[in-house]
């Protein structure tokens, strides 16, 4: 079966490859295939969260056919924060003209 991998580990960078695997595979068993855990080391996977498609999963869980596993970095900012200093700056340009 065909599934993706993908990781971001920084702003506009993407580790992303596609594996053929056994049917029945699991996360770990793609995460292992990808070779993505070997090319960031600092990925811990027993704090790393991941999702297949964008829902939570575990690395015990199997895949179908055509899932896109990701791994998901911290956020640096709370999306709140951010929401309002985009606002905050969005003002004073408005302002000065």
């Amino acid at each position: 079966m065909r599934v993706e991998v993908a990781y971001s580990p920084c702003e506009r960078e993407v580790d992303h490859i596609e594996l053929e695997l056994p049917q029945c595979s699991t996360v770990a068993d793609a995460l292992q295939a990808s070779g993505l855990l070997q090319r960031h080391p600092g990925i811990d996977l027993a704090l790393q969260r991941m999702g297949v498609w964008g829902r939570a999963c575990r690395p015990d869980d199997v895949l179908r056919e055509g899932d896109r596993l990701e791994l998901y970095r911290a956020l640096e900012v709370d999306p709140k924060e951010a929401r309002r200093l985009r606002q905050q700056r969005q003002r004073s340009v408005a302002n000065k003209r």
